[in-house]
């Protein structure tokens, strides 16, 4: 399975000033190509806090919330609460005929997946911006090798970076 992660950042490495900011810096042509990429793949993975900052489930795409909080349950078939480690969950969503996930945040999902080296692709778009402080990509130390794909302006001063993950 193809498993992406795709996140805006500032030009510090900040994707969020807070766990409960909700993202509302990135640009038109990021949002526009977040949602192309993640319905293509069909399936997006986040915290509850991504969630929760979220406040719905993205429409198009079945959205998987990893949560520590077994009582949070859903009726909507799009959306699932989940415990399940990253592999056993990936493994299922291939049973389902699912081949592309795309990770979605936050911090500690980056992390838990990144840690488990079960990412394929990073997609980073960086935004014109500097915050100086607030959560970054990952939190916790990694050894990730990268290799530069693409990068693309998507509009005026925001960058997107493709990088595979070769190690």
């Amino acid at each position: 399975m193809n498993v992406f992660l795709i996140m805006a950042q500032t030009l510090d490495g900040v994707i969020s000033r807070s766990s409960t900011e909700f993202v509302d810096w990135t640009g038109s042509a990021d949002k526009k190509m977040f949602m192309k990429l993640t319905k293509e793949a069909g399936v997006v993975i986040m915290g509850s806090r991504t969630f929760d900052t979220i406040a719905r489930p993205l429409p198009g795409r079945k959205n998987i919330v990893l949560t520590r909080n077994s009582a949070r349950l859903s009726t909507d078939p799009n959306l699932i609460f989940t415990s399940q480690e990253p592999h056993s969950l990936l493994l299922e969503l291939e049973r389902e005929g699912y081949s592309q996930a795309a990770i979605i945040g936050g911090t500690q999902i980056n992390s838990l997946f990144a840690r488990n080296n079960l990412i394929n692709d990073i997609y980073i778009t960086i935004a014109p911006l500097i915050f100086g402080q607030g959560l970054h990509l990952f939190n916790l130390p990694l050894d990730l090798n990268l290799e530069l794909v693409s990068t693309e302006i998507l509009e005026q001063n925001y960058v997107l970076l493709h990088y595979k993950v070769t190690a």
